[in-house]
């Protein structure tokens, strides 16, 4: 199963560093590169273990993905339930651990598995190279939403509320 994985080390505490990336609505879509739209499904507000979202890449793409574990302020992972027709699977995750100085190293993470089984060893080695762009994409807007004052502010009014 491929990993592609991307850290950066941001200069906001372990707790605020988790709130950023685990904002929604216009804050997320100041920092995320990724997402074009993201709602909560089945009456959920907020993101927790169980939880299930439908994400609009900024392709069209979209998936359906189910949060198994929300463990705030160290590590949040996330599965495809429904998605685009290659994946057999995908799954990503954060993990944040403090750095010193109030700083945090964060790393996002992806694995999947390819289909058709046939095509899949060639379909996985291109997959990692466009995730690992896609990835080192989005932690470097989530770099730059930790130094953004009104995600930071965004962010930790969430833990306050």
């Amino acid at each position: 199963m491929p990993v592609v994985e991307s850290s950066v080390v941001v200069p906001v505490p372990v707790e605020v560093a988790f709130a950023v990336s685990q904002t929604t609505g216009e804050i997320r879509l100041r920092w995320d590169p990724f997402i074009a739209r993201q709602r909560f499904l089945d009456g959920a507000t907020a993101p927790g273990k169980g939880v299930r979202t439908r994400t609009t890449h900024r392709s069209g793409l979209s998936m359906v993905s189910e949060y198994v574990s929300h463990r705030p302020p160290t590590t949040s992972g996330m599965r495809m339930v429904t998605g685009p027709w290659f994946f057999e699977r995908l799954a990503a995750g954060w993990r944040f651990v403090p750095d010193g100085d109030g700083a945090t190293l964060a790393t996002w993470r992806y694995n999947f598995v390819c289909r058709p089984a046939w095509l899949a060893p060639l379909a996985e080695r291109v997959g990692t190279w466009v995730l690992g762009r896609d990835i080192d994409r989005r932690i470097a807007g989530f770099a730059r939403g930790c130094a953004d004052a009104v995600v930071v502010e965004a962010a930790r009014a969430s833990l306050e509320g």
